[in-house]
């Protein structure tokens, strides 16, 4: 609040974008009593003859109120056709504290800093954490194992949550999907046929923490009869990407402290959609687990690589200031060989920092030989 940026929510749609600058008008509200708070909602009907920048800025200036902070709130600002302009110089006059949504196909990251003149906050917001859906729930912490299975499969796109049947959660989410493949993507980028990429996106859910490049990728697609190439494919991901559908874990030598270009995994904004649309078919729950701790890690402010030593790999080496943590998920370290394996790589690592294994284990934290072992379900409901 009150600082001279361009404040702009990002996230996958349906992540509750609008809700949260909803609510924040009212937080404003209830703590200057004062404040002049200019709210506009592009999707509505009422709005409908400001979806031109001139428009718009004469709207705005005249809610605009002397001697009380002024903020301005505009829900989809991509519908307005020049909207940048607007923005800018509404900015460049430093009398409003400006806060924005929008599509994510018209306000990429990538794009923020050619858009607005003036320096910008990108704010993301993620689907709910398992924290947010016991809240939602009002889970009691007697339940909550089978409260975190639950959610692996129903995920955090809240909107699904009124639902009371599984099939129509799962139908909501697979609305969402569709809208963001097809209005977000394919119509943006002009693709003309939404088939390959939804297979592409299809491919990338079944290959969670799996290694991959574009070249590998294109290569799978070649020999089952699709004409593509690694191009085609490296943008297909860059799209997917750029809607938040998936987020892009890149590889860090650890012996080496450095961050290596080659290969990447891929991660799904929310495991609900990965559930909605391809069921449990070549279900791994250990990777859906990997996924969740993953996208927590990002909600947490961490940057988050897969890690490389020698020939092994740990699972993430997450980054935040000066702070670094090595992380290992399993499902079930139950048996001997499994849990010897997920603790290896982490006891090779020679530095101070601190060590994780994240499982399912149902039981309070224990330690082995420094290595910090916790329930997932307990790690994702702690303080941090």
């Amino acid at each position: 609040m009150n600082t001279p940026d361009i404040k702009i929510v990002t996230g996958i749609r349906r992540s509750g974008k609008s809700k949260l600058l909803s609510a924040f008008a009212g937080y404003i509200r209830s703590v200057d009593s004062t404040s002049n708070v200019i709210e506009i909602d592009l999707t509505k009907l009422r709005f409908e003859k400001l979806k031109e920048y001139h428009a718009l800025n004469e709207y705005v200036e005249k809610q605009y109120k002397d001697g009380v902070n002024n903020y301005l709130m505009i829900d989809e600002v991509q519908l307005c056709k020049g909207f940048e302009l607007t923005i800018n110089s509404l900015h460049s006059e430093e009398r409003y504290d400006i806060y924005l949504t929008g599509s994510n196909a018209f306000l990429l990251s990538s794009d923020l800093a050619t858009l607005f003149t003036g320096r910008h906050i990108e704010i993301h917001v993620f689907p709910f954490s398992f924290k947010e859906y016991c809240t939602y729930f009002e889970i009691a912490e007697s339940n909550m194992q089978e409260a975190f299975t639950d959610y692996i499969q129903v995920g955090g796109l809240s909107g699904a949550y009124p639902y009371s049947r599984t099939s129509d959660r799962e139908k909501y989410i697979r609305d969402v999907y569709e809208t963001i493949l097809i209005r977000d993507l394919v119509e943006k980028y002009k693709l003309g046929n939404p088939t390959m990429m939804k297979r592409m996106s299809h491919y990338l859910m079944d290959n969670i923490g799996n290694i991959s490049s574009s070249r590998n990728i294109s290569g799978r697609f070649i020999a089952d009869g699709v004409e593509t190439n690694h191009k085609i494919i490296g943008r297909y991901i860059d799209y997917l990407c750029n809607a938040f559908v998936f987020y892009e874990a890149k590889r860090y030598d650890v012996k080496g402290k450095t961050y290596l270009q080659s290969l990447s995994k891929y991660y799904l904004a929310d495991t609900g959609i990965r559930f909605a649309e391809l069921g449990k078919r070549n279900m791994d729950w250990g990777r859906m687990l990997e996924n969740i701790v993953f996208i927590e890690l990002l909600r947490r402010g961490y940057e988050v690589y897969v890690g490389k030593l020698y020939q092994k790999e740990i699972d993430f080496v997450a980054m935040k200031g000066g702070d670094k943590v090595y992380i290992q998920v399993s499902d079930d370290i139950s048996v001997e060989t499994t849990f010897k394996r997920e603790v290896q790589p982490l006891l090779q690592i020679r530095d101070a920092y601190p060590k994780l294994l994240l499982a399912r284990t149902r039981n309070e934290e224990t330690d082995y030989e420094g290595i910090r072992i916790v329930d997932i379900p307990r790690w994702l409901l702690s303080v941090q």
